[in-house]
């Protein structure tokens, strides 16, 4: 299934399944290749719940504890950045996964908001704006794509799979 450009495009591009959850299933490209998706209301609430999705999904793949982790970070820090930033109505996650790699896809249909410009007593102590940094530090390789229809960032670590054979069921 080719990548949708945007969340309402993933959440129409799965008929017959949950209007914000596509299970894990294989990829076209590659034998082996896992994907999930889930398409949110860009609210306060995603956060957490596209957290929760990222870790069940991780443990459904057997990633290991590390991976799980990194996941769990990422995605975190990208769905808050599209909740805090973007203007959005939507937030999809798209994660896929390989015998070496997880790739976590966020994409958003906003226009950046102008970020508050960082006051004096600003340093490391600050709450935010660490966030692409922290993605950064657990990825191998990040992206950050923005065009007038939204923005997709994508993420690339490394998977520490615990393979025991495919597994392609649905939920």
């Amino acid at each position: 299934m080719p990548i949708p450009a945007s969340p309402a495009a993933l959440r129409a591009s799965a008929p017959g399944v949950s209007p914000n959850t596509i299970p894990h299933q294989p990829g076209p490209e590659l034998y082996g290749t896992r994907r999930a998706v889930s398409v949110m209301a860009a609210t306060a609430e995603a956060v957490p719940a596209l957290r929760r999705f990222a870790r069940d999904t991780a443990r459904r793949w057997k990633l290991d504890a590390q991976a799980d982790e990194a996941l769990a970070v990422v995605v975190t820090e990208l769905v808050a950045n599209v909740v805090r930033h973007s203007g959005s109505p939507d937030v999809a996650v798209l994660l896929t996964t390989t015998d070496r790699t997880v790739t976590v896809q966020v994409h958003d249909s906003g226009r950046w908001r102008p970020r508050r410009t960082r006051l004096p007593g600003d340093g490391v102590e600050a709450c935010c704006g660490r966030g692409i940094d922290l993605v950064r530090a657990y990825a191998t390789d990040c992206t950050v794509v923005r065009t007038a229809r939204g923005t997709r960032v994508a993420a690339t670590l490394t998977s520490g799979v615990e393979r025991s054979g495919a597994d392609y069921s649905f939920g």
